[in-house]
């Protein structure tokens, strides 16, 4: 056996997957105590940027977005003008037929998700996409629950069901990947910078102070 500078198979890529965001909506994050309300919508923002910018397919979906939860965060759909979210009565994203046909119409068999609450909102279609034979990843700092125990539970349940956990920003660094890859460079910088908190700052020290860049 001999090594090969090529990148693991688990690994995500922009192209090799879909995105799903669930349920970032103000009533179910009046409850969330897991993670605080100000670092979930700054990790959701991160992801929902990184995703647009790397051209990640995405579904942006809520739950009785008119009558009940209210529009889902500004911070996410701003990185999506113009995309339409699918509205839904189901709690479980994967029994929504509009949200079926849109992840059979994208065509990928790898899934990413993070949404509000874990142990309803990503439990629900995490456990039923698996099932069905498909791959699935979340972003364990992109979702939140009524308690730690419950959001820690949760994850638990479906790591052992299979799910690959994650977080926000090893997400966006996982798509870049390479800093040569000068296309994409200065668009993660510049939402770690944004969003990434102290490492984001760091990023500001370095270019400020001495012009530091990761791919020189």
């Amino acid at each position: 056996m001999s090594a090969t500078a090529t990148p693991g198979k688990l690994l995500v890529s922009p192209k090799d997957h879909t995105l799903i965001m669930i349920d970032f909506q103000s009533q179910m994050s009046f409850a969330t105590k897991s993670i605080d309300a100000v670092l979930l919508r700054n990790n959701a923002a991160l992801v929902a940027n990184a995703a647009a910018g790397f051209g990640v397919s995405t579904i942006l979906t809520t739950v009785a977005e008119k009558t009940f939860s209210g529009p889902m965060f500004s911070e996410i759909t701003d990185a999506f003008p113009g995309q339409k979210l699918l509205d839904r009565t189901s709690m479980n994203t994967w029994e929504d037929a509009a949200v079926i046909e849109e992840v059979n119409r994208i065509g990928k068999k790898r899934l990413v998700m993070c949404g509000l609450w874990t142990s309803v909102c990503i439990v629900g279609p995490t456990l039923s996409a698996l099932d069905q034979g498909f791959e699935v990843y979340v972003i364990a700092d992109s979702c939140g629950d009524v308690s730690d125990e419950a959001h820690e539970r949760a994850m638990d349940r479906m790591v052992q069901a299979g799910v690959r956990p994650m977080t926000s920003l090893q997400y966006m660094l996982e798509l870049q990947r390479d800093w040569a890859r000068t296309g994409t460079y200065d668009m993660t910088t510049g939402i770690a910078k944004k969003f990434g908190g102290s490492y984001g700052l760091g990023i500001i020290y370095a270019k400020s102070m001495f012009g530091a860049s990761e791919g020189h």
